[in-house]
């Protein structure tokens, strides 16, 4: 029995996706909380930071694809101290006396593992997702949860018409209980019943619906009464957004927390490039500069960037890096990134490297005759995504020429999008045209 005024718990359970195809070749050797993001985070960084920023401490991630590299981050990034009771688990897909089957959707994720949430005796379950970009103080939902006495609060972003095509779409009354969903309506499809309500608004926001607020999509984060949330799930639907929200908001008190800042869904290669590289504006969308709500990631202990005459502008560069002559603009670059004498990028986000190659292997490249892990010299690459430890020679066009690119997945390199992906650990060498 809890006693009298004990404060209520919250842990948090972040969604680590499936296979992550869309975000192919990025998602080939690793699940997709794990991929590295604005030059020095990972995916995982954003929620988890946002969590530890609301003062939520206990955090479980759920992921059954690839976690060796998930798991080494957390591991060797989120540490907390035993007086606190803070800790960051993964929890894969694994077979058990009762269920031989990988997850079969976010509700089927979350159902497989109430018996590891039990540990920890919560009163309300927060859900999140592993691949979005956004900063929020999930003690303000909360707050939300609990004054409207809701069983399931769901975060909603006020969006305009042609953005809802994409997106679960809700309609709530005039205090912002939710009565109706739909997900995904096609673009000329009839949902003005599903615009929210002047009054809810004004409340919650202090502003007036217009073009550009009409319509309120569901951002995949939802915080349920722990105990509601397992009856909810006492059935066979393996998905909340599909399943599981339907037809909650038939029987259940359901509310709406609005949310009006920068959130954006990265789960595609081109939203993935085309926010990496807003970043490196001179007014991002997303500020990871702010000292209230810091994003967390894994301390390298690495020296500062070297840059030798170069002209960079637009663009991030991470620790670590040796930048000698090159023109960069537009672009991010990673940790540990190497780049040589009269390169050029632009629009390019470079990922790095996770480690510096010594002399004596350096050597055996050269006389292996395959380039150094880093960027060449002379190369010229535009609009393309360099994964993790790639190699490209000298004297490469990647993206320049005027040549017919077609989609698709290649041996050492992808394009989707227009978007020439680089695999991770690719070798290019020196002279190739992309």
């Amino acid at each position: 029995m809890k006693g009298k005024g004990k404060k209520k718990k919250a842990i948090a359970i972040i969604l680590g996706g499936g296979r992550g195809t869309r975000l192919y070749p990025l998602t080939m050797d690793r699940s997709k909380p794990a991929v590295p993001f604005a030059g020095k985070y990972r995916l995982v960084d954003i929620p988890i930071s946002n969590c530890l920023n609301s003062g939520i401490n206990q955090i479980y991630v759920l992921t059954q694809f690839n976690t060796a590299s998930l798991h080494n981050h957390i591991v060797n990034t989120y540490q907390f101290d035993q007086f606190s009771g803070g800790f960051v688990e993964i929890l894969a897909a694994e077979q058990t006396y009762t269920s031989e089957s990988w997850y079969q959707g976010t509700a089927d994720a979350v159902r497989k593992n109430l018996k590891h949430f039990h540990d920890q005796n919560a009163d309300y379950y927060i859900i999140l997702s592993g691949d979005q970009l956004y900063s929020m103080d999930f003690r303000d939902m909360l707050d939300r949860h609990i004054e409207t006495g809701a069983e399931l609060t769901i975060a909603a972003k006020p969006i305009s018409r042609s953005e809802a095509t994409g997106l679960g779409i809700i309609g709530a009354d005039e205090q912002g209980m939710i009565k109706s969903f739909y997900e995904k309506p096609a673009s000329d499809m009839d949902i003005s019943a599903y615009r929210v309500h002047e009054e809810f608004m004004q409340k919650e926001l202090n502003k007036k619906v217009d073009a550009s607020n009409e319509y309120l999509a569901s951002m995949g984060i939802y915080i349920f009464n722990a105990k509601a949330m397992e009856e909810m799930l006492n059935n066979d639907f393996t998905d909340f957004g599909k399943e599981i929200i339907p037809e909650v908001i038939k029987t259940r008190p359901v509310a709406a927390y609005l949310f009006d800042s920068f959130w954006e869904d990265i789960g595609t290669i081109k939203a993935f490039y085309e926010c990496n590289l807003n970043l490196a504006s001179i007014a991002p969308q997303f500020n990871f500069y702010n000292e209230e709500m810091p994003i967390y990631t894994h301390r390298r202990h690495l020296p500062a960037t070297k840059m030798n005459f170069c002209n960079i502008s637009y663009s991030l560069a991470s620790e670590g890096s040796i930048i000698t002559n090159a023109y960069i603009v537009n672009s991010i670059v990673g940790v540990r990134t190497i780049i040589e004498s009269g390169a050029s990028l632009d629009g390019v986000y470079c990922m790095g490297a996770s480690h510096y190659e010594t002399e004596e292997e350096r050597a055996e490249n050269a006389r292996r005759g395959i380039p150094n892990i880093g960027i060449g010299k002379g190369t010229i690459i535009r609009r393309a995504i360099i994964d993790q430890n790639v190699r490209i020679g000298d004297g490469c066009r990647i993206g320049i020429d005027d040549i017919p690119r077609p989609e698709g997945d290649f041996e050492m390199y992808s394009i989707h999008d227009g978007i020439i992906v680089i695999n991770k650990n690719a070798v290019i060498k020196s002279g190739t045209v992309i």
